[in-house]
């Protein structure tokens, strides 16, 4: 076989799974790196207009803020990949938490930069109600402020953790989002963000509730 065969032959494999420990270890260290880095201090908070966006959803049908936000406020979550156990476990929370959300006239989507693909295996094995929407490259997270590249070292842990980034989330920048999360209002306006470049400092979801409740006092005055 030629070494260009062998190449497309390897590209096809799918990824080896990484292990549970693999995932922490990746983690780990790149939360030791954001914490030095305190980039999530740079990121949006309440007050700021957030920015527009239209991406694509698990089924490939794009999906507009504009839209959302005409039927009441929105919940965001930056969510990094079915790799890390801890980020799936937060959507899966709020998943449970879903029916609250929804009873409050609120929409809830996630954004990760994953491909249409991953995120379609992602919502089906987390048996998730509501998309994650694919934001190829980063752009909208780097609008948000909670884009981050993953410098060389890290990149290494990564790889011999088969945790394969441009591979899963189809481009060759190695970018994530620090996990975070976001409420909207109406007009576009963030009532809440919470930005965890950790993955123990996270608030429960319930916690985003009083939150759409003063909203739609607002709404309602």
């Amino acid at each position: 076989m030629k070494k260009s065969e062998n190449t497309l032959a390897a590209a096809s494999r799918p990824p080896t799974k990484p292990s549970k420990r693999d995932a922490v270890d990746a983690m780990r260290s790149a939360t030791e790196y954001l914490i030095a880095t305190r980039q999530a201090e740079r990121a949006l908070k309440a007050g700021n207009c957030a920015p527009s966006f239209r991406l694509r959803d698990q089924r490939g049908v794009e999906v507009a803020s504009e839209t959302l936000l005409r039927h009441g406020p929105l919940l965001l979550t930056f969510y990094t990949g079915l790799w890390c156990p801890a980020c799936s476990r937060d959507l899966q929370a709020f998943e449970s938490l879903r029916p609250s959300v929804e009873a409050r006239g609120a929409s809830l989507v996630s954004i990760s930069q994953q491909t249409v693909a991953e995120n379609a295996k992602a919502q089906a094995q987390l048996k998730l109600g509501f998309p994650i929407l694919s934001d190829r490259g980063g752009r909208i997270a780097q609008l948000f402020g909670v884009r981050w590249c993953i410098p060389e070292l890290l990149r290494d842990v990564h790889r011999k953790s088969r945790i394969d980034l441009p591979l899963l989330n189809g481009d060759e920048s190695w970018t994530l989002p620090i996990p975070a999360r976001f409420i909207l209002d109406r007009a576009g306006v963030i009532a809440y963000s919470e930005i965890n470049p950790g993955q123990s400092g996270r608030s429960p979801p319930r916690d985003v509730l009083p939150v759409l409740d003063h909203l739609c006092s607002l709404h309602a005055a």
